[in-house]
């Protein structure tokens, strides 16, 4: 039996004139393509498109189509969708931003897989080829078992020298604007340890000798970091994760971290005002540890790289003015921010809406670059100006040097902070455009 073209896309944001964002090359490889394309049944013929480095041929000859929806690019997502459906083509969807509002997002495909794919995507596929393929799937997981990501189907594209690899899904941790929460409610699933060791063998087998950690915390399980810690010490590679600030306060962990090749952590501090992060069921969170934290962390040789939003129920133009100070003080090598903004299905949403505090309704403009809610200590327009001039004091050049290459640690791992100071100006690029900075 001839077998059926799949086609998996990974999306790329919109700019300012609906543009789809390009770039030379995609550093940051998502792992969720790779790892559908290993889990598809041997009846189909996949091919991946990332769509940020190449175009996307809508009258190619395919069967069906999936998409994923990783944030603000879920736009694009449901715009990539419509024309594949014009074309008698069957469109699935995918990923966190569907996932949060199912219903929506059926309006433009044939089926809507939500939350985990690992049972879900080969069910929705053999349903296909049944002709019984169903509006949703919704087929949560209890423990994450899956062959080795389909990493051979990007190797001839333009990425960087670094590649994913799951370690943990979920997080133990409540926020109320968080997307993760509302998908897992404080369930967190640990990948085996022998399948992480695995797939990340196989990146060194591949020739990378950096890798990703994709994990929501690592934090969550320590016994189980440092087990898998072991095993990562010998195989002499370096690699980023992200995790949550306590981790500070962990000597021990650090010590081992910093042996193992980590080089970078990237925490969600959110806010400098204890109040907002109060604001944001964050309270576990201390802005007055802050400092302490990040100091410890880097005194083990681990950079920083952080994620803030503005426009809390605490923040003022002045905490948001202080917050481009704070990130001069710590060095923080890579620091983005976001607007906050209430996506559907969230708890914040649903705060905000119930509070008549939404500003833009039309969810479908929600692109980070603008306030969409109503702050209590400004308003809508003053925030997105704040933000702008937040992010465009952070990335003036002399800031972005003296957190980079003009501090005593660049001697120590020049090509590092030549690394980081290169994203720094290629953020600052975006900036200059009105683009949201994104890791994409």
């Amino acid at each position: 039996m001839q077998k059926k073209k799949l086609v998996l896309i990974q999306s790329s944001p919109y700019d300012h004139e609906k543009k789809p964002i390009k770039k030379s090359k995609l550093y940051f490889v998502g792992l969720a393509m790779p790892l559908l394309a290993a889990m598809t049944p041997d009846e189909f013929e996949v091919k991946i498109i990332l769509e940020t480095i190449e175009d996307i041929d809508f009258d190619m000859d395919v069967d069906i189509v999936g998409i994923g929806s990783m944030g603000h690019a879920v736009i694009r997502s449901i715009d990539i969708a419509k024309e594949f459906k014009k074309r008698g083509k069957t469109v699935f969807m995918g990923g966190y931003m569907v996932s949060l509002m199912p219903e929506e997002a059926k309006k433009y495909c044939d089926s809507v897989i939500v939350g985990d794919g690992e049972e879900a995507y080969p069910a929705m596929l053999k349903d296909y080829l049944r002709g019984e393929l169903k509006s949703f799937y919704n087929m949560p997981v209890k423990l994450i078992h899956t062959p080795l990501p389909r990493f051979d189907l990007i190797l001839d594209k333009k990425i960087g020298d670094m590649l994913p690899v799951q370690a943990g899904r979920g997080c133990p941790k409540s926020c109320s604007f968080c997307s993760i929460y509302c998908l897992y409610k404080n369930h967190y699933i640990r990948r085996p340890i022998e399948d992480v060791v695995r797939d990340i063998r196989q990146i060194k087998d591949l020739g990378f000798n950096k890798f990703m950690l994709l994990d929501d915390n690592i934090m969550s399980n320590r016994k189980y970091m440092m087990e898998l810690l072991d095993y990562i010490i010998p195989m002499k590679m370096t690699w980023i994760s992200q995790c949550s600030i306590d981790i500070g306060d962990d000597r021990e962990l650090l010590e081992k971290l910093s042996k193992s090749g980590c080089m970078t952590l990237s925490f969600g501090l959110e806010s400098i005002v204890q109040e907002s992060l109060n604001s944001m069921n964050k309270s576990w969170a201390k802005v007055s540890d802050y400092k302490r934290l990040i100091k410890n962390i880097q005194s083990v040789g681990i950079d920083i790289s952080t994620e803030m939003v503005v426009g809390a129920d605490a923040d003022t133009k002045e905490s948001i003015r202080n917050t481009a100070d704070f990130i001069k003080e710590c060095k923080i090598v890579v620091p983005r921010f976001y607007i906050l903004t209430p996506i559907p299905g969230t708890i914040y949403h649903k705060e905000m809406l119930e509070a008549k505090r939404i500003y833009i309704e039309d969810m479908y403009s929600y692109d980070g670059s603008q306030a969409v809610h109503i702050p209590k200590n400004m308003s809508p327009e003053e925030l997105t100006k704040e933000y702008w001039a937040l992010y465009e004091k952070v990335f003036e050049i002399g800031n972005i040097m003296r957190r980079t290459v003009l501090r005593k640690e660049f001697f120590k791992a020049p090509g590092r902070y030549l690394f980081y100071m290169a994203i720094n100006l290629y953020y600052r690029y975006q900036i200059k455009n009105r683009l949201t900075p994104n890791i994409i």
